[in-house]
């Protein structure tokens, strides 16, 4: 399904499927090579076959209609990347993580309104009034760990780390439920509390209770020294002498927050997990794309996992992901049955800007032309969310 050469291509048998089934947004006329170029010049800036380089992944009712791969999966091997090519998910990891506490909760082993301090051995008794929802839509207050983390560090804090790390001070940002203030810290204790209850590593209870129900037989979250990424892409950032490999750095071993590695063909499992409910029924998986309400009655915009906002009349769900070597994005427009991610492994860029400029062709909106304002125009909902960078 892909082409040998290292720059791209996006599969022609897909493209097929995209012209037949997307003729509101396509005329069914239309020349494939059009189609090609267009598509290829929103990832221009990846398709060099000397760089780090991009997977994407178009699904629309349940199917995959296009995928592309561009440049280098491991720059010192020339490894191209492919669809199966495993990126570190960085931010979007905390989908998962949140699937993991439904998961308990739906057993009767644990509740959202649950104390933290009640449930996990450790947690500081300063956050004594954090409850697991607040850790879960960003309303906790609590410090992002990676505050007291320095630059210089040289052993990689894991996830158990984190309660130390938080000890260091006495206070949250605001009294826990009144305000949104996105932190890693959150989904780094929630990983903690699926241990504490299931009884299981974190990384387990994903593989066994997540992945492997959900079809991804091969998505990880990754321990060094105890699993394999296969298939591994590795994270480069840009200098003015070319690119420098950049794929750990002191915080790359918390899992909770980031720690997943997976490609664009097990997340098309994933994709279809959520919305077959798969894992959880309808009414729960619900919850996680519902944004949590302040106490002025706004939106906190953030639901279990999701960013959650309206998007030209349309529920959007989305997240973005950035770490060290890697930067990622996921667009989700249930209503629509559409979904857009994009994984590349290299810091820097937008891949949000680009699947929601190739989300807008099947919306009917071409950047730059038809109607509503064009993806660079559109805030994404990380933008407007304190700490959210």
């Amino acid at each position: 399904m892909h082409s040998p050469a290292l720059a791209t291509s996006v599969s022609s048998l897909t493209l097929c499927a995209l012209l037949a089934g997307c003729a509101s947004t396509f005329s069914a006329t239309a020349p494939e090579d059009d189609m090609r170029r267009e598509v290829d010049s929103i990832f221009s800036a990846y398709a060099s076959p000397d760089s780090p380089g991009a997977s994407f992944i178009v699904i629309q009712n349940g199917q995959e209609v296009l995928r592309g791969t561009y440049g280098l999966a491991k720059l010192e091997s020339r490894t191209p990347t492919t669809s199966e090519t495993h990126y570190r998910l960085a931010s979007l990891t905390k989908q998962f993580t949140a699937m993991a506490i439904m998961l308990l909760v739906e057993q009767g082993k644990l509740r959202y309104d649950d104390r933290v301090v009640d449930v996990l051995p450790g947690f500081p008794a300063y956050l004594s009034e954090v409850r697991v929802r607040h850790l879960l839509n960003h309303t906790s207050g609590i410090w992002d760990y990676e505050d007291f983390v320095p630059s210089t560090q040289t052993v990689q804090v894991k996830d158990r780390d984190v309660l130390a790390l938080l000890s260091r001070v006495d206070h949250t940002y605001f009294p826990p439920g009144t305000a949104v203030r996105y932190s890693n810290s959150g989904y780094a204790v929630l990983a903690l509390i699926v241990e504490q209850v299931s009884g299981m590593s974190f990384a387990s209870f994903l593989h066994d209770r997540v992945f492997v129900p959900s079809g991804m037989h091969s998505t990880v979250a990754h321990e060094e020294g105890i699993s394999t990424v296969p298939h591994r892409a590795y994270g480069y950032v840009a200098e003015a002498q070319g690119f420098r490999p950049r794929d750990q750095s002191p915080t790359s071993a918390v899992l909770g927050d980031g720690g997943i590695y997976s490609s664009v063909v097990e997340l098309l499992a994933w994709n279809k997990a959520l919305d077959t409910h798969a894992l959880i029924p309808e009414t729960t998986q619900q919850l996680a794309w519902a944004p949590a309400r302040l106490p002025d009655g706004s939106s906190a915009r953030y639901g279990f996992g999701w960013f959650i906002d309206d998007d030209e009349g349309r529920m959007r769900l989305s997240h973005h992901g950035e770490t060290s070597g890697f930067t990622n994005a996921i667009v989700k427009y249930p209503a629509q049955h559409l979904t857009v991610i994009v994984l590349t492994n290299r810091a820097g860029g937008e891949p949000w800007r680009l699947a929601q400029q190739i989300a807008d062709l099947w919306l009917g909106q071409r950047t730059g032309g038809g109607r509503g304002p064009s993806a660079a125009a559109r805030p994404w909902p990380f933008e407007t969310m304190p700490n959210a960078h």
